[in-house]
């Protein structure tokens, strides 16, 4: 089985190698951690016990954070290291946690690769967030005896629809997992099927890192830059492709409406190379443009500030971390990624600041927050860009509706907090039972 699994890894670079090599040359991405992704890597303490979570990229570090708080305050004695996959994942590990752990690129799962990786890391226990089940590293993990937990578990639609069809070679790697903390019963279901054999519904631990208070460090100089007073503010939110263009069109109809006038604009695009094309399109449009990360960089050229201040100049957020801070100010936030079908974005950081929540049809990745909030009309779904049209009309002049949905929106996020202590519990159950 190694061998095939790895003949096959040889298959996938051969096709995906011009792809690659197009990104790196054009987006300049993939440059960083060749070494740590051919598993040559070293821990700072590795006389310690190890504690090892995987966390694919920004969302699942973000969602890393409760529980690694909580992992360092319970086992001081482990070294816990962080690896990810993607370069804004890694970039946010090292915001996050550089100061307190070694974080580094995840291997390949060549078998010999991984088995590089293991011997330098020498884990005690192996976290992954979500579903990041690779076959070698499962492998050998299990001939190790190291423990491998999924933690805030999660099959989507597609995934599931995917795995199912090749269930039996899905059902040998699977069944090396030791624990699976599903987020959902649906979810657990799931991991069950494909051949999980312990799998507990621990819930979404994306709930407990919400920051559901009003105010949100660092907002406050935003808005000064921008110059934000009394104007209403869109906020649009992890956008994908093809998706702008729509929103554009929605947002230049309410402009030419005397009744929103003072409606100003953020977008946020989700992935960094992207920034430029939408700066384009943009400008393509005929509106005025600023990028804050110009803002950030010059806030004393009198001539940038002069610039921005104009209400009907759209604001690119093209800086990462910023997003929290653009959501605290919104008026109204539209989650992107989703009025196209590319899985939707997470709205639950926007429920649970308490700003009315808007998303479209394809938020399919995303299937239990939406349900959770839909349920109790903390946020408004629309079907195309007419009806998103209609509901941002509908929340622009009637206040007190949009502020019933933004307060249901956070309360649901508050409603179900709770995942991250029945995660530590069952991680520590599984140490204990180690020594």
């Amino acid at each position: 089985m190694r061998i095939i699994i790895d003949i096959l890894y040889l298959l996938a670079v051969v096709v995906v190698a011009p792809v690659a090599l197009y990104r790196l040359i054009r987006h300049n991405r993939y440059r960083a951690g060749w070494a740590q992704r051919l598993g040559r890597i070293s821990r700072r303490n590795p006389a310690k016990k190890c504690l090892w979570l995987h966390a694919v990229s920004v969302g699942e570090v973000n969602a890393a954070t409760t529980v690694l708080d909580e992992l360092e305050r319970r086992f001081g004695d482990y070294e816990i290291v962080v690896s990810t996959t993607t370069d804004t994942g890694f970039a946010r590990a090292t915001a996050v946690f550089g100061d307190r752990f070694d974080v580094f690129y995840f291997p390949f799962d060549f078998s010999w690769i991984m088995s590089r990786a293991f011997g330098n890391i020498r884990p005690n226990l192996c976290l992954l967030m979500e579903l990041e089940v690779w076959p070698n590293f499962v492998r050998i993990a299990k001939r190790l005896g190291v423990p491998v937990v999924v933690v805030n578990g999660r099959i989507s639609d597609r995934s599931f629809r995917s795995y199912s069809r090749i269930r039996p070679l899905i059902k040998t790697v699977f069944s090396k997992v030791t624990l699976a903390l599903a987020q959902t019963d649906e979810y657990a279901r799931r991991f069950t099927r494909l051949g999980c054999k312990n799998v507990i519904v621990s819930g979404s631990l994306k709930y407990d890192t919400a920051q559901t208070q009003d105010k949100v460090e660092g907002a406050d100089v935003v808005a000064k830059e921008l110059g934000i007073a009394d104007e209403r503010l869109w906020v649009l939110g992890g956008t994908g492709n093809d998706e702008e263009a729509l929103l554009l069109d929605v947002y230049q109809q309410l402009k030419h409406d005397g009744r929103f006038a003072d409606l100003r604009l953020v977008v946020v695009p989700r992935k960094p190379e992207r920034f430029d094309e939408v700066a384009q399109l943009i400008q393509n449009r005929g509106l005025n443009l600023i990028r804050y990360s110009r803002l950030k960089e010059s806030v004393e050229d009198e001539s940038i500030i002069n610039y921005q201040l104009s209400i009907d100049t759209v604001i690119l957020g093209d800086t990462m971390g910023d997003l929290r801070k653009f959501y605290s100010l919104a008026t109204i936030i539209f989650v992107g990624r989703s009025l196209v079908p590319m899985g939707g974005s997470d709205m639950m950081e926007a429920a649970a600041l308490g700003k009315c929540t808007i998303f479209g049809p394809h938020a399919f990745n995303f299937k239990q927050t939406v349900d959770a909030l839909l349920a109790d009309k903390g946020a408004i779904m629309v079907r195309d860009k007419d009806d998103l049209l209609k509901a941002m009309k509908k929340c622009l002049t009637d206040p007190g509706y949009a502020q019933n949905i933004a307060q249901n929106g956070r309360r649901v996020i508050i409603k179900n907090q709770g995942a991250t202590q029945k995660t530590s519990q069952e991680i520590t159950k599984i140490l204990n039972s180690a020594l």
